[in-house]
């Protein structure tokens, strides 16, 4: 009977510590999800000018009809798009890449993980700003058009031409993020069984059909989630936009949370914004619901 007390004893100190430690993450958890979401969805039925306060009207649903008129919200989402499923594979691919190479034991192979990593440890705002200077149109300031000059080769407006430049930004964004998804797929091969690709190897199998039939069978699950968290990650491009090229020329490169600080922070237009927030949260959930389903749909 002591012994069974003791042991209920144990089992309640043992919750009481769970509860101790997930409260605090919990708290941040509803401070900073669950509130703004709240507020954001009751804000976005009034007309309401953050520079006049005392001039909020509720006018219900009129914020969504006026958003889904609105050409600017189309091209934003349209360009939100475009740049996720550009991304996400070439991302995605990039990284695996890396981890390929990577994951091969020979000298120095520490010095490339960690050049291939740094990236992902350094500022989106100062990475934005050293790829404007590389972008630039002047040949004399412009790395890149200065190669392109050097081979005899026209300069390219990278960032100043509608055509160009949200190509411009997937190329950076993708280098700039490729490091961190490397390092997930290097801790998925290194699950692998090495026996695996040994007895490939004597049953003849070339480099390629290992990959095929050994490589990419054993990274499934890794290959999904990081196709998820990139997705979501693309669909939240904001800074780079706006650090190179302040949604331009002609909002090409307006993206929906770049739309929606330009709506509630620039133009103080508060409610209008925070419909376009509901929007863009439904849209990410949608998307993120459909990719589970594909992925599902594939094991």
């Amino acid at each position: 009977m002591a012994k069974t007390k003791k042991l209920t004893g144990r089992k309640r100190d043992e919750r009481i510590a769970a509860y101790i430690f997930v409260t605090p993450a919990v708290v941040l958890l509803i401070a900073f999800l669950v509130v703004p979401m709240i507020y954001t969805a009751y804000f976005s039925v009034f007309r309401y000018q953050i520079m006049r306060p005392d001039a909020m009207k509720f006018i219900g649903i009129e914020n969504y009809i006026e958003l889904f008129q609105d050409k600017n919200f189309w091209q934003a989402l349209k360009n939100t798009v475009y740049f996720t499923i550009i991304v996400v594979p070439f991302q995605c691919a990039l990284a695996l890449g890396l981890a390929l190479l990577v994951s091969k034991k020979f000298r120095g192979v520490a010095i490339f993980r960690t050049m291939y990593f740094s990236p992902q440890l350094t500022s989106m705002v100062v990475i934005s700003v050293l790829w404007s200077v590389l972008y630039n149109a002047n040949p004399n300031t412009g790395l890149f058009n200065s190669i392109l000059t050097s081979l005899g080769l026209d300069p390219i407006s990278f960032l100043n031409d509608e055509n160009t430049a949200m190509n411009s930004i997937i190329f950076m964004s993708a280098w700039q993020g490729a490091g961190y998804q490397m390092m997930i797929f290097l801790a998925g091969l290194q699950g692998i069984p090495r026996d695996q690709y040994e007895a490939a190897s004597v049953d003849g199998a070339t480099k390629f059909k290992q990959f095929l039939y050994i490589t990419l069978p054993g990274l499934k699950g890794t290959i999904k989630y990081v196709i998820m968290i990139t997705m979501i990650q693309a669909m939240k491009l904001f800074t780079q936009p706006y650090i190179m090229t302040q949604g331009g020329p002609k909002n090409s490169t307006k993206t929906l949370v770049y739309y929606i600080y330009s709506e509630g922070f620039q133009r103080g237009n508060f409610g209008y914004a925070c419909s376009i927030a509901a929007v863009f949260f439904v849209i990410v959930v949608c998307m993120s619901m459909a990719m589970k389903k594909v992925t599902t749909s594939t094991e």
